[in-house]
């Protein structure tokens, strides 16, 4: 049972600090039920979940009364405990009556582990690297798969199955680590500071998550010194690399399984001799075995196999630390759900060990704080573990209001994840609006749910109509806007700033339309880019909520002299906006209009309909008179 009118556990009034806390840390609760209840006494109740569901109960001592409500307060020392406690409290009468709240979740974290702040501060790029850029048309022979190479850089993916029935991912159009190299100033002119990769090791099909060699860069996107090169050029010009690591499984065609006996050793399905044999798991070798969600082309590896720990991260050359001495500044770890704790862990302890600057992000849908995955209560982000992770819920959340939902189901879902993280997490967040796991975000906004009644012939050849580029468009917008100003990383899926069409895979993967790029879209993501990357309170700033009601999202970040307000309004009626705000004044970035504070610190801000405003102050916080008066 939860009751907002007796305890609410995002006020602090009610629980003080705020949200997620770090071991050692003292949680202070009031609950403030009606006096006519007659509640006389309270008893707080904390299980320890990673602590063997451990139990404890503290009282709440009744303290006060205030306007007819009681208050009744107590404390809860975590203790050096890291993980999660479920809390819930019992209000009683002396009559025997009692009440029941909760229970709430509380984060409990290591603050021993220190979150290198670079990622959530930069504007982050991903790139699909076999369509993005190419220098030249490759020749295939001789690279593992049985690859075909797209002449034209503008042709259509394949998508259709093959006579098997399968949909191989054999065509590649060339793109190339020397081709990233080229649009370096490009991607820059974007305000980014970081980008990530999809995968670039050796593999047989064009997404190339089915890896078939660690140790080495596909050929058809370059060679080491490829990567070094590109890596030292990334860096001069303050961009910083994270490439995907991909250890759930490895690809039917690699050096490690071999199923098709492309590579001369000895792999797992060649001989049970092989050094690799006790890296898979088999039913029946060499046909039957564990493989990544039933897919049979991608063997799902035994991660609890010493070898191959040491392998991905244990040895002093093991795939983690080779790359980051490479030149790479971290890792993104992909379905990171499905790596045992303990294996993320290791990974943890190998790259802070090669590089303490580097980051780690790992690949969640959901809510990282609370996920259980096959059973188990996951640690990803309660202390070296993970620094972060992909923020989908803030994908969606956005999304639904971007398509008509109201303000305060967006503030309430972001709320949840502000409350259940560690702020290093937090703001450490890869936030996006499209990924190669998703529908191009022009579409979805522009097209919506009509999507899912059509064929996949037909979406495969769909162009949107000018219609739906100007809604997709207007949407999109808004969207941007909240994403360059959220915290978090604001992440470009290569692409979407060219105002690239699609709907899933592999429509969503089409090569980069270079010379083709709608030019609005593109200013507006510069434009955003550069204050992101120029403005130093949206890089690290301090995050409060302003009107969430109805159509609107507002919200300020701020620093001791310097703030921004955001505000925009998806509805179809222009509207005025409050927000709380620190400052004396604030001027709006695309009209150079100021606003004045009232003398309760308040903004009034009109939002047109379908628009939004951001708006900045550089000064002095008002502790001085307000500038209105003599």
């Amino acid at each position: 049972m939860y009751d907002d009118q007796i305890y609410q556990s995002r006020d602090l009034a009610y629980k003080r600090p705020y949200g997620a806390v770090p071991s050692g840390t003292v949680v202070e609760f009031t609950l403030r039920p009606q006096r006519q209840e007659g509640f006389s006494r309270g008893v707080l109740r904390a299980c320890y979940e990673f602590d063997n569901n451990r139990v404890e109960e503290r009282p709440l001592v009744w303290t006060d009364t205030e306007l007819g409500v009681d208050l009744f307060t107590g404390s809860l020392p975590v203790g050096d405990y890291a993980g999660l406690v479920w809390y819930s409290f019992r209000l009683e009468t002396l009559g025997g009556k009692s009440k029941e709240l909760g229970p709430y979740q509380l984060t409990v974290y290591d603050p021993t582990d220190v979150v290198p702040s670079w990622f959530g501060e930069s504007v982050c790029y991903q790139i699909f690297p076999d369509r993005f850029c190419r220098t030249e048309v490759p020749n295939p022979f001789g690279m593992v798969g049985s690859r075909t190479v797209h002449g034209r850089w503008d042709d259509e993916p394949e998508w259709r199955p093959n006579e098997n029935g399968e949909v191989r991912n054999r065509d590649f159009f060339g793109g190339s680590l020397k081709g990233v190299e080229q649009k370096l100033d490009y991607i820059a002119s974007l305000g980014v500071e970081t980008i990530y990769f999809c995968p670039i090791f050796e593999a047989a099909e064009n997404h190339r998550y089915g890896t078939a060699d660690y140790d080495h860069i596909d050929p058809m996107l370059g060679t080491y010194e490829d990567f070094t090169r590109l890596c030292r050029a990334a860096h001069a010009l303050g961009i910083r690399v994270i490439l995907d690591g991909v250890f759930n499984h490895t690809g039917y065609v690699s050096r490690y399984f071999n199923g098709d006996g492309f590579y001369p050793n000895c792999g797992a399905a060649q001989g049970k001799d092989s050094p690799y044999y006790d890296w898979f798991q088999f039913h029946r070798w060499p046909d039957d075995y564990e493989s990544w969600w039933g897919i049979y082309s991608l063997p799902a590896v035994n991660k609890d196999h010493s070898d191959y720990r040491a392998f991905i991260y244990g040895d002093e050359n093991s795939v983690i630390r080779r790359w980051l001495r490479a030149g790479a500044d971290g890792w993104r770890l992909d379905v990171a759900d499905e790596l045992p704790d303990d294996f993320v862990r290791g990974i943890h302890e190998a790259v802070r060990a090669e590089n303490p600057n580097a980051i780690l992000i790992g690949e969640v849908w959901e809510d990282g704080s609370n996920k259980v995955a096959y059973g188990v209560r996951r640690h990803h982000i309660l202390g070296h573990h993970l620094d972060g992770l992909m923020n989908y819920p803030f994908r969606s959340a956005l999304i639904d209001f971007l398509l008509g939902d109201n303000g305060e189901h967006f503030q309430n879902r972001m709320e949840t994840i502000r409350e259940n993280y560690p702020p290093s997490a937090f703001y450490s967040a890869m936030n996006a609006l499209g990924t190669h796991d998703t529908l191009r975000i022009l579409t979805y906004l522009g097209v919506g749910s009509q999507r899912y009644e059509w064929s996949k012939e037909t979406r495969a050849k769909y162009h949107m109509s000018s219609a739906e580029i100007v809604w997709g468009w207007r949407r999109l917008q808004l969207g941007l806007m909240v994403l360059f100003t959220f915290p978090g990383a604001p992440t470009i899926y290569y692409g979407d700033e060219a105002g690239m069409q699609g709907f899933e895979d592999p429509f969503n993967r089409r090569p980069f339309p270079w010379g083709r790029e709608n030019q609005d879209i593109l200013r507006f993501y510069r434009k955003m880019g550069q204050l992101r990357r120029e403005t130093a309170c949206l890089r690290r700033g301090d995050f409060a909520w302003g009107d969430c009601r109805r159509n609107h999202i507002s919200y300020t970040r701020t620093l001791p002299e310097e703030g921004v307000a955001v505000a925009v309004n998806n509805g179809t009626a222009d509207s005025q906006v409050s927000i709380p705000w620190p400052f004396p004044h604030a001027v709006d970035l695309e009209s150079g209009h100021r606003y004045i504070a009232s003398r309760e610190g308040l903004l009034s801000i009109p939002v047109k309909r379908m628009g939004g405003v951001i708006l900045h102050y550089q000064g002095r916080r008002k502790d001085a008179p307000h500038p209105g008066t003599t």
